[in-house]
């Protein structure tokens, strides 16, 4: 047997001064954020707006106005928990909040709302009272904000927290018939007969994701915020880290660019195809397609692909049809274009489980004018590596077995930190495609988009961001398709 190791060197990012750096709070610190090499593109001004109960929208004002000063570190490890210099400071941009921006939502309102004893009703009551603030916000003709800050206080995330309803009777029948036409009839294409009375509704939905999708469709992006961020608690993360978090994830919220992945390579287009699934009252249980892509400048969307009918008969492993991958890659490719200005001059493609022959044909169909085209499965495993120290092996160890089989350490002790910041023994990925492909290339872009996670200054992030975000997307999309929604935005600041 042949094992052959290999340190894959951290991931280099690219901040608005000189010099390349690794960890992203460093960087913003020395350096700023990367838009202000654009000069006239920085985000010179971050809007804040408020939607919430007076009380939280006064705790959210605190909360900002605490981010704006400097906040010092409580943490024993200060290479991974720095002090906080202050918003304006590190991404030298203002944070402006404005009544005008602010919405609160009555107190009795809420507490109506909350009383309310069947599930999905309260459900539905809770988040109209925050969409409709959210609806007043975005119907601001001039200067509204960049983003807006969601207040919601504890009881509703105790009382709305999810819902799950099961099906009526009457929607039982539809669907036994529905999925029994689906299953005996479906070459005969009789599908499209089935009358279906009631509206589709989602038999699960989750409250952040339903607010999401309700930003989205009035185009603004929105930041959670609970007592966990605002307050300080005995299980909670300390003050600094806490803003450094937040602050990173509002300036990208916003239209920022925190910060690039340093790459020499040609213009990339990163994509992860992944499935979530989707249960209605209508449909049988459904794996929607969902691909998430990133340009090699860090520009981020997301895109829904086709519906896959349960089949029970069927494995778990599920795949597009040759057309529905063939269209979607058209549209990975349209869309890139249309937020670079050019189109990419190589696609790779992380699935986490393997390109069965119509999928690989039908990608490769769409990107037939795209000169390097990799296909790339990232599946778990229960692969071990141990080393003679108290640690475990480094973030970054690449095994190779008989230039066969290639597992990488996407997280494992860091030398920066001087530590190992996981509870469990690393865990790595197994790298595979049905191409010869460059290994460590592979290893080095993977290394690097576990870093293009702009929802925190962390380094410690173990998947690439191709997967990572692919559970809370889905849910979003679930919310919107259901409404039947065109033209959403794609942009990946919505959705994080």
């Amino acid at each position: 047997m042949d094992i052959r190791i290999v340190e894959i060197e951290p991931a280099l990012l690219e901040f608005g001064g000189p010099g390349d750096f690794i960890d992203p709070k460093v960087g913003l610190k020395e350096a700023g954020p990367f838009d202000i090499r654009f000069g006239a593109a920085q985000l010179k001004e971050l809007r804040i707006g408020l939607v919430g109960t007076a009380e939280m929208n006064n705790k959210a004002l605190q909360w900002v106005e605490t981010c704006r000063n400097h906040i010092p570190t409580t943490m024993k490890n200060f290479a991974q928990y720095p002090d906080f210099d202050g918003f304006e400071a590190i991404f030298r941009s203002t944070l402006n909040t404005n009544q005008l921006w602010t919405y609160h939502i009555y107190d009795e309102h809420l507490n109506k709302a909350l009383q309310i004893n069947d599930d999905s009703n309260r459900f539905e009551t809770v988040l109209e009272l925050f969409n409709e603030g959210i609806r007043r916000i975005a119907d601001i003709e001039n200067n509204r904000p960049n983003l807006i800050i969601c207040a919601i206080p504890d009881s509703v995330i105790e009382a709305c927290h999810h819902v799950e309803r099961k099906l009526t009777l009457k929607e039982k029948t539809t669907f036994k018939k529905i999925a029994n036409v689906n299953r005996i009839t479906q070459q005969l294409s009789l599908f499209e007969e089935v009358v279906v009375e009631t509206e589709e509704d989602l038999l699960y939905r989750d409250f952040r994701r339903a607010l999401k999708a309700k930003a989205i469709q009035a185009k603004l992006p929105i930041q959670i915020g609970t007592n966990r961020l605002f307050s300080d608690g005995r299980d909670n993360q300390d003050t600094a880290t806490r803003a450094w978090h937040f602050s990173v994830a509002i300036y990208y919220k916003a239209g920022g660019i925190p910060w690039r992945l340093k790459s020499d390579s040609i213009d990339t287009c990163f994509v992860g195809i992944t499935f979530h699934h989707v249960k209605t009252n209508q449909k049988s249980v459904v794996k929607s397609c969902l691909a998430q892509a990133f340009s090699s400048d860090g520009e981020g969307f997301a895109l829904r692909g086709g519906d896959i009918a349960y089949d029970p008969d069927k494995t778990k492993m599920v795949h597009l049809s040759e057309n529905q991958a063939y269209e979607l890659g058209l549209r990975i490719i349209d869309e890139y274009n249309y937020r670079t200005g050019l189109s990419p001059k190589k696609i790779v493609l992380h699935k986490t489980s393997f390109f069965d022959e119509n999928e690989e044909y039908g990608f490769r169909r769409a990107f037939n004018s795209i000169p390097v085209v990799e296909l790339i499965n990232l599946l778990p495993t229960s692969f071990r590596l141990l080393k003679h120290n108290n640690y475990p092996v480094n973030r970054g160890t690449l095994c190779i077995i008989n230039d066969a089989q290639s597992y990488l350490f996407s997280t494992g002790y860091i030398k920066t930190l001087s530590t190992y910041p996981g509870a469990h023994i690393p865990r790595p990925i197994e790298i595979r495609s049905n191409e010869d492909i460059d290994i460590e290339s592979a290893a080095k872009d993977i290394m690097g988009l576990a870093r293009m996670n702009w929802n925190t200054s962390s380094i410690t992030g173990g998947q690439p961001v191709t997967i990572f975000f692919s559970r809370q997307i889905g849910g979003i999309l679930a919310e919107l398709n259901v409404k039947n929604i065109e033209n959403i935005p794609t942009s990946f600041r919505y959705y994080i």
